[in-house]
């Protein structure tokens, strides 16, 4: 039993370019907007990617903490991990871990079948890291913060089918691979390639030497590639082809695997 990765949320100043480079270079599209997430002065938008999401918020206000990690991090970017629980037992026992460990919740919360816990990335490391739970317990179907299953009608697997990965940047990654290691009860994974790494149900998240001047956050996710050629040239039309093997969208680099 561990965790299925099936949310990573970005923060933009300006929700529709980021919107329209998504669709443009992956096919995806805004699936649902969450009217819930006002209550933190923010707007969004879900763009599902295989079973999984890509989450896009925008403040709505000035002085918010997502305005604040914009500045902080220099423009768009990489903003929170969403983590689907196995069960309600392993939610729970993830949070009294994180609890004895000092870290601090910033928000909880529980919707109809919907249960999350919110860890603050002061004391988690690397960015916002959530724990979820629902009753329904599917890791392929139902989804809470997507509108349930209306999701499922806008999937287009055409040119990236899924998200195989998470990578976290620091200077000192090791205490945050260990951290996050600890708050999660999963063993790091140290392998040639990604020394710093943790392996769950469909994807890793893994902990590298910071490699931009932006500093800690959440920096990278790979995808698994459908149409590679497609996918390239149209980054390279928008501008936002890095390499062959990667493009950048959001403030986040997208590693084509």
């Amino acid at each position: 039993m561990s965790f299925t990765i099936r949310q990573i949320c970005l923060v933009a100043h300006n929700l529709k370019p980021v919107i329209e480079d998504f669709h443009t270079v992956f096919g995806i599209e805004n699936c649902y907007s969450d009217p819930q997430v006002a209550f933190f002065d923010l707007k969004n938008a879900l763009l599902p990617v295989g079973n999984d999401f890509i989450e896009i918020v925008s403040p709505i206000k000035e002085n918010t903490a997502a305005g604040r990690y914009l500045e902080r991090r220099k423009g768009n970017g990489g903003y929170m991990v969403l983590l689907q629980s196995d069960s309600e037992k392993m939610q729970a026992a993830t949070l009294t871990r994180a609890k004895k460990m000092g870290i601090r919740v910033a928000f909880e919360i529980t919707l109809e079948t919907y249960h999350l816990i919110q860890l603050h990335p002061a004391d988690t490391g690397g960015c916002f890291l959530q724990i979820d739970w629902d009753s329904k317990n599917e890791h392929d179907g139902y989804w809470y913060n997507a509108g349930g299953n209306i999701w499922k009608e806008y999937v287009n697997t055409s040119v990236i089918s899924a998200i195989t990965a998470v990578e976290i940047q620091s200077e000192k990654p090791e205490p945050i691979a260990h951290r996050w290691a600890e708050i999660l009860g999963v063993p790091i994974n140290k392998g040639k390639k990604n020394p710093l790494e943790l392996n769950l149900n469909n994807g890793s998240i893994r902990f590298v030497i910071s490699q931009d001047e932006r500093g800690e956050g959440l920096s990278a996710l790979d995808v698994k590639t459908a149409d590679r050629e497609q996918l390239l040239k149209s980054s390279n039309d928008r501008g936002l082809k890095i390499s062959d093997y990667q493009v950048m969208i959001g403030g986040v680099r997208f590693n084509l695997v």
